[in-house]
This record gives structure tokens, sequence and C-alpha cells, in this order.
């Protein structure tokens, strides 16, 4: 994209009013935390058994949705072809393996500590954009990611749930999480089919829900990161967890209070919402220093020319 196309993007971007970006913003943070806690639904509280099954279903229709769109020309994108898979390796298996294990832990886990030990997550993809990106960090912002482990660390050491393979499949989804992050930047099982309650219309409702809004929660975020940005995105993100592992408590029925635990929870969040925020103004500040350092060059630029002349 050169350099007035680009600018003709800021313009239209700026011309969005308030409304249209708070609302594209709130369809985000509703659709996230609605599949969270459908999917919660769906395999706890049904104790659906194959989070596979979810996965694919959510896949397939994402699929679907996005081939009736382009039939109907709705929307354009270039046809399936394996070169395109080999440009984005490993991109696809990133994608997949974070799908699956994601659901795999929200089986598992109670939402208060899923949504705590995804903020794993953050810590890893730091570490590894100073390995592999060469990025640096302002000490705040580290300092709100030490508390986010801290307060992790201390929900952790008394969660009263506590499961060693249910640990282990979100710890290995924040590294798919990150890892995926990180290259995005540098370029049905039969146990399904035999579920007793597919003839229960509440769960077959939650069931269908659950694959849709994983299509709706994909268009969510493309919808705010273009009325608003990225960064918005994920500021909206970690308010909305606040949201999950407070509702969590109450659903799923798998959340076992403790005093600690709580503590713990409440300062990881606490160093969420801190990380969030230090991001947003570190960002709007470095956008603030260019836009005066335009305005500077700008007021030079007739001097320059009366110097030449």
């Amino acid at each position: 994209m050169d350099a007035s196309s680009q600018k003709q993007e800021e313009g239209k971007k700026e011309q969005h009013s308030a409304f249209v970006k708070l609302t594209s913003a709130l369809f985000y943070a509703a659709s996230s935390l609605l599949i969270t806690v459908v999917n919660k639904s769906v395999l706890t509280s049904f104790r659906f058994p194959s989070y596979m099954c979810l996965g694919v279903g959510q896949m397939l229709t994402t699929l679907a949705v996005l081939q009736v769109a382009k039939m109907s020309k709705k929307v354009h994108f270039q046809d399936f072809d394996s070169g395109i898979f080999w440009k984005v390796f490993p991109l696809p298996l990133l994608y997949m393996g974070n799908h699956i294990t994601g659901l795999a832990s929200t089986k598992k886990l109670s939402l208060p500590m899923f949504t705590v030990l995804r903020k794993f997550t953050i810590l890893m993809t730091m570490t590894m954009e100073v390995y592999l990106l060469r990025k640096t960090f302002p000490r705040r912002l580290v300092y709100s990611v030490v508390t986010i482990v801290f307060g992790a660390v201390i929900a952790a050491s008394s969660d009263l749930a506590f499961d060693v393979e249910a640990y282990a499949f979100i710890l290995v989804n924040d590294v798919f999480t990150a890892a995926s992050n990180v290259y995005t930047k540098m370029k049905i099982g039969t146990e399904a089919v035999t579920f007793e309650d597919w003839v229960d219309a509440t769960f077959v409702f939650c069931f269908l829900l659950s694959c849709i809004m994983g299509f709706v929660l994909m268009y969510s975020i493309v919808l705010c990161s273009y009325y608003n940005s990225a960064l918005t995105t994920t500021v909206v993100g970690a308010v909305k967890n606040v949201a999950v592992a407070f509702i969590g408590m109450f659903v799923g029925g798998d959340y076992l209070f403790s005093w600690n635990n709580f503590l713990g929870l409440s300062i990881c969040l606490a160093g969420g919402l801190a990380y969030s925020y230090l991001t947003f103004n570190t960002q709007t500040s470095q956008r603030t220093n260019e836009a005066s350092d335009l305005k500077i060059l700008a007021a030079e630029e007739p001097s320059l020319k009366t110097t030449v002349h």
C-alpha cells in the first residue's frame, strides 16, 4: 500500500463515528464473552465428551458461512491453493493446535482459572518477541506482566480443583497462542456420536450456537479492529476477561472458592487491566509524538523552500 492509499485509509477511519466504534467494540466483547460461556456450558454443564467434535463444528460452520458469502458475492477471497498453505506455514497448524487445546482446557478448567492461566500467553508472547523479533519493552509494562504472573501463581497454588491434565492443556494452548501471534508478525471423535443428549433441544441449541459463534467471534474481531484498532481490540478483550472470570464462578459448577485463590485471581486480573492500560497509553503517546514531529516538519518546509530560492 503506497503513502496516498494509506492516508486515504486513515482518513476513512477518522470519519467513523464514535457510535460505530463503540458498537463494534461492544459487539466483539459480547461475542467473545458469549462463546466462552456457551462453550463452557456445552463441554461442562452438559458434559459433552468431545471437544474435538465441537472444534470441527465451529471450523466447518465458519467455512460454510464464508463460502455462502462468497457465492452471493458479499465477500471476495482467493480460491484454495496448496501453495497458499505453504506460504503461511506453520500458521495453519498453530491455529488448529490453539483451537483444539483451547476447547480442551475450557472443558476441564473452571472459567476463572481458565481466564487467569490464559494470561501466561502475554508473558510467552513478550519473551518470544524479545528473542525472535528483538523487541524491547518499557519497565512499567514488564512490571505489569510480573504482577499478572504473580497473581496467577497465587491462584494456581490454592486451586482446590487442580488437575494436571487441565493445566497441561491450558499451558500448551498458551504456547500455541503466543507462537501464532509471533509467527503472524514474522511472516470428531466417535464418542460424540453416542452422546445421549443429542435429543435434548437445549443442548442442541447450545451446540449449534457455539458453532455459529465461532464465526461471529472472528467477524467481530475484524470489525472491531477495522473501526477502532488492533490495540483497542486487545484492551476490550482484557476487560472482557474480567467479566468472564467472575461470571465463570457461577457457570459450569466446577469452581471451588477459596480466599487465596480469589486473591490470586484478583491480582492477576488487575495486572491484566494495568497491562492493557499501559500498552494503550504507550501507543497513544507514540502517535502523539509522531503527529507533533510531522507538524514541525510541515512548519519548517516553507522556510527551507525560501532559503533554496
